[in-house]
């Protein structure tokens, strides 16, 4: 198996046509070598028994990379969103599993949790988010609801005096089966459908709470999924994050963000496979001389160095476009189409250049324990996730369509 190299000394080139600052440099490069030495070692693992590091999060928080767009008042690095992209890119190139538990707390729960709520919630749980202390997984999808994730939500809950009372299962949720602290979504009025769905703090502890099952998956193996329960869920009135029936857009601005976030991963797993595959191409020998040189891998290592390229391109662009991106905003106008076309083309493009990796790989490729066999069993889920290549064509065609 190939060695590790750094995005310092890689074999492959790293130009970039949208440029980073000296300052974001040394974010990505940071993090990278964090990345490397502490995460990269969990990888396997992680992938071979769906086994879960219960010390990780806290050493990802000693390193500040939890909380990265919130105040420093509240355990944040009060850094902007753009830097957590290049945080997550940088850990998709080493661990992909752990960068999706990174964005499902970081993003979906705890940058959620610090632009919604009231100023109580925010110095109750934001400081664990931020330190690692607590792990964040957020609740939307339902077994009955995928794609059409609030029209068809049936998770309900109603108010009994100094309590909303929540009924409803959750399914395929990031961080589930070990989250400490959830952002879940539940009607408040079911009669007006995504206008009735309102935004709740739970913790594992509530009453009536249940991790139901532990998930089995085919890549983004050891970050844990599972399917939650709630029968009765006592969550006290004070964790209502905003107003009562206005959940919808925490959802759709949350959507926005997680798109152009997880657009990174995209970005390192590609980085990486290219890294792998150049690597690879040097020291296998065929014929009497190296695969390198060949005119047909040469020829497929260029298609995945302009792919690589033009994925980062856009995804940096997307992720400077939803930077300043209000609280309430999002879920409409360009910038709905940009992070749908962001993660769509980083998704699909990543497929193109796993394929070809896996194709210079040969047959060892095929091999479980190959590194490039776990990083191309990222792919389906990179198309499925936060909303499916065709739900992603469909809001990017009725905001062309809507404008004028």
């Amino acid at each position: 198996m190939s060695q590790p190299s750094s995005s310092l000394d890689s074999a492959a080139p790293r130009s970039h046509a949208f440029k980073l600052t000296p300052d974001q440099q040394t974010i990505l490069d940071e993090a990278d070598k964090f990345s490397r030495n502490v995460l990269y070692p969990l990888a396997a693992r992680m992938d071979n028994e769906e086994w879960w590091p219960e010390d990780v999060f806290e050493k990802i928080g000693e390193q500040g990379y939890f909380g990265i767009t919130v105040p420093e008042e509240y355990g944040g690095a009060g850094l902007d969103f753009f830097t957590s992209g290049l945080v997550c890119q940088a850990m998709a190139r080493w661990n992909y599993a752990l960068s999706l538990s990174w964005i499902a707390h970081e993003n979906l729960c705890l940058n959620n949790i610090y632009r919604n709520s009231n100023d109580d919630l925010r110095r109750k749980y934001v400081p664990d988010l931020c330190s690692g202390k607590a792990i964040g997984a957020l609740g939307l999808t339902e077994p009955e609801a995928g794609s059409d994730a609030l029209g068809s939500m049936r998770t309900t809950a109603k108010r009994d005096g100094g309590y909303y009372i929540l009924n409803g299962r959750k399914i395929y949720i990031t961080n589930g089966p070990v989250a400490d602290t959830l952002l879940v979504y539940a009607k408040t009025a079911p009669e007006r459908g995504p206008h009735g769905i309102s935004a709740f703090i739970v913790e594992k502890n509530f009453p009536g709470f249940r991790v139901a099952q532990k998930l089995i998956k085919m890549g983004f193996r050891g970050s844990q999924t599972g399917e939650l329960v709630f029968d009765n869920c006592k969550v006290p009135v004070e964790n209502l994050v905003g107003q009562e029936n206005m959940g919808v857009a925490v959802v759709m601005s949350g959507l926005d963000l997680e798109r152009a976030v997880i657009s990174p991963i995209c970005v390192g797993v590609a980085e990486r496979a290219l890294e792998l595959s150049i690597d690879y191409a040097k020291t296998r020998v065929q014929f009497g001389k190296p695969l390198s040189e060949f005119q047909m891998i040469q020829s497929k290592i260029a298609d995945m160095y302009v792919w690589v390229e033009s994925m980062r391109a856009l995804c940096y662009g997307v992720l400077a476009e939803a930077n300043d991106l209000e609280v309430g905003e999002g879920g409409r106008g360009m910038i709905h189409a940009q992070t749908a076309a962001s993660l769509m083309y980083t998704a699909n493009t990543l497929n193109q250049v796993l394929n070809e990796a896996l194709q210079i790989h040969g047959g060892y490729g095929y091999i479980w324990e190959a590194e490039i066999n776990r990083l191309y069993r990222s792919i389906k889920l990179l198309e499925i996730g936060a909303g499916t290549t065709e739900v992603r064509k469909m809001i990017i065609s009725r905001e062309l369509l809507q404008r004028r």
